[in-house]
């Protein structure tokens, strides 16, 4: 499990050296588990480097409770795309991250910093907002007194204008960013919420600042959002 976590959602290949600084496991031992995991399929190796096989994503599609997600998302994540022709993301909380498990862009998608599989903190992107707006107490206020990671000039890393935003986004049911993950990125997502208005997932929209106004898209971001948490408390009482 070390060497399978050390790879990122950003990775490749990775080469052997990298692994070694990575895991900080002894030479001979992470020798001897890469041939292991080469072998049975859950790492792949290409020249003189690794990454992560194609056994391991069909273990994880068998497992993964966010696969009911994804095909009941699909849809509207199509339909949304097909209104903004701009990059649509679907990410889940776990902890004080959101993880992406779905993305739809086209031939001119932005060059968001975002990857399936990959994570962000909460407080940074529109979709992290949309869930910790959401989540529980004791988990906004973990992320309001823990250190706001600032990850453009633009993010927002006090805590009194983060518990604002937050208390807005409940109200008016939309989260926004702007070039607060990256710069040049701004974004509209809304909450997929279950029967206990507890947050599964958020859905967004993506675009270029110079091109996109996500407060135009506020309404369908919302709509599709709302589509989900319907199709998923209808499949939970069949």
């Amino acid at each position: 499990m070390t060497v399978l976590y050390a790879f990122t959602a950003d990775d490749h290949g990775v080469g052997f050296a990298e692994l070694l600084r990575r895991t900080g496991l002894p030479k001979a031992t992470l020798h001897r588990l890469l041939g292991e995991l080469v072998a049975l399929r859950l790492l792949d190796r290409a020249g003189s480097e690794y990454h992560l096989g194609r056994q391991l994503f069909e273990l994880g599609m068998r497992a993964s409770v966010e696969r009911g997600l994804i095909e009941v998302a699909t849809p509207f994540m199509e339909d949304l795309y097909e209104r903004t022709h701009e990059t649509v993301h679907l990410g889940v909380p776990e902890g004080t991250e959101v993880v992406y498990v779905a993305k739809i862009g086209g031939h001119r998608q932005a060059s968001s910093p975002s990857r399936i599989g990959g994570r962000m903190p909460l407080h940074c992107t529109a979709i992290g907002k949309a869930l910790l707006a959401h989540t529980s107490d004791e988990l906004r206020a973990q992320v309001l007194t823990g250190p706001l990671q600032r990850r453009t000039p633009r993010t927002v890393t006090a805590p009194g204008l983060l518990a604002r935003q937050l208390d807005s986004i409940v109200e008016s049911g939309v989260s926004f960013e702007y070039e607060e993950a990256a710069i040049g990125i701004v974004c509209v997502a809304a909450p997929v919420l279950d029967a206990d208005d507890r947050p599964v997932a958020a859905v967004s929209a993506t675009g270029p600042v110079t091109r996109f106004r996500p407060e135009s898209h506020a309404t369908q971001v919302r709509a599709a959002a709302a589509g989900i948490s319907a199709t998923l408390a209808r499949r939970s009482h069949l």
